[in-house]
């Protein structure tokens, strides 16, 4: 079990979308610059000034690159750190040499294992141990402040590995939900398909009777037409019960669309009230896409009645275009700062994506929440629908 778990974690890869520099490390950089000078300039007991000076810049620099090569960062800065003693032989001096500012190594020990790989993880932290060990046992500070100093020194990463055990528990929970609406819109497909599918088989049973006068031919195309009816039915459902991890036997339910808006925004019970606006010719969607913006409305309503703050008013507005259906729902309620989707607004923009469509929310630049979701109305030539460029 723990060989097994030691080989996960020497086989896991950085996590994906580690952005190489931000504005803060800029920030973080210019602070740490002015803290060096600043200390050099006003600290009179510096052990050998320069040498201070320069590794304390050298370790000003190293966080630039601490997403992007973490083990690299955390090699240089800790094994720069046994160059010190060296430094302060030279300079026969018992104090140690190195500003207070180079305490800025504790974030390259939370980056380690927040961006690293496995195997990184693995060969930093053994190095940040083995040289916080050489610091602790040649300093002559009393054991508390020895162990309080290692406890410090690791605890960033500790909360590095914590943040990113909860990143990676956000994005599983994100692409089962992903997996959900793949689910839903197959059940989706399937349900419609089958009425048209069984539709043909009636019609093909029926075309065998009426067609005991005509050629022999006609009855042999409509009993294909029958046969393969019946196969493709039957492996449809097949494959939305794999899908539906249950038993066999879909409901021939049609999926609910824009014409049950209407029914949905008059449920009783809501504390808000909902402006509904239908524009165009929204009765002959393809079934997919109907079920689509059922399903946006419905879900950022009912965000709209669990979440807006002082809300009073949701406004819903489905309107058609020449190739396009827009969906558009806000509420007048206050801005919460609310910075990322929720799991139902994931699983609207996966849906919309499979479709080729787009969808947006966030905060509205007065008040309120807002979803907008553009969905085509056809599929295009090559026979499926098209997807917007990444």
């Amino acid at each position: 079990m723990l060989r097994d778990d030691l080989r996960t974690l020497w086989t896991e890869p950085r996590p994906p979308g580690a952005p190489a520099r931000v504005r803060r490390d800029w920030a973080l950089l210019a602070a740490c610059l002015a803290a060096v000078a600043l200390e050099a300039t006003l600290r009179e007991d510096v052990v050998w000034r320069p040498v201070a000076v320069v590794y304390a810049v050298w370790l000003c620099l190293l966080p630039l690159w601490r997403r992007t090569r973490p083990l690299a960062t955390v090699t240089l800065a800790f094994g720069s750190v046994v160059l010190l003693p060296v430094a302060s032989l030279v300079a026969a001096r018992h104090e140690p040499v190195g500003l207070y500012t180079g305490a800025v190594v504790l974030v390259l020990v939370y980056a380690l294992p927040r961006w690293g790989s496995g195997r990184e993880i693995v060969l930093g932290g053994a190095l940040i141990l083995v040289v916080g060990a050489l610091c602790v046992v040649t300093d002559d500070t009393p054991v508390v402040d020895k162990v309080g100093g290692y406890v410090f020194l690791l605890l960033p990463g500790v909360l590095g590995a914590a943040v990113r055990f909860r990143g990676t528990a956000r994005e599983r929970q994100l692409e089962q939900v992903r997996s959900r609406e793949r689910e839903q819109l197959a059940r989706e497909l399937h349900d419609t398909v089958a009425h048209h599918v069984s539709a043909m088989v009636i019609i093909a049973q029926a075309g065998r009777v009426l067609a005991g006068t005509d050629p022999s031919a006609a009855v042999e195309a409509l009993e294909g037409v029958e046969e393969e009816g019946a196969r493709t039915l039957e492996e449809m459902r097949a494959m939305v019960a794999a899908l539906r991890d249950r038993g066999v036997g879909a409901e021939l339910a049609p999926p609910a669309g824009v014409a049950d808006l209407e029914r949905l925004v008059r449920t009783p019970g809501g504390r808000l009230k909902v402006d509904l606006g239908l524009d165009g010719e929204l009765a002959a969607l393809p079934p997919a896409v109907d079920a689509a913006v059922y399903r946006i409305v419905q879900e950022s309503v009912t965000n709209a009645l669990r979440h807006a703050v002082d809300a009073t008013e949701v406004v819903v507005r489905v309107s058609e275009q020449r190739h396009t259906v827009r969906v558009s729902v806000r509420d007048n309620g206050r801005r919460t700062g609310r910075g990322r989707d929720g799991y139902g607004l994931t699983g609207l923009r996966e849906r919309a994506t499979l479709l080729g469509g787009t969808l947006r929310a966030g905060p509205g630049n007065d008040r309120g929440w807002y979803v907008d979701a553009e969905l085509p109305r056809a599929r295009n030539e090559s026979g499926v629908h098209s997807r917007p460029r990444r």
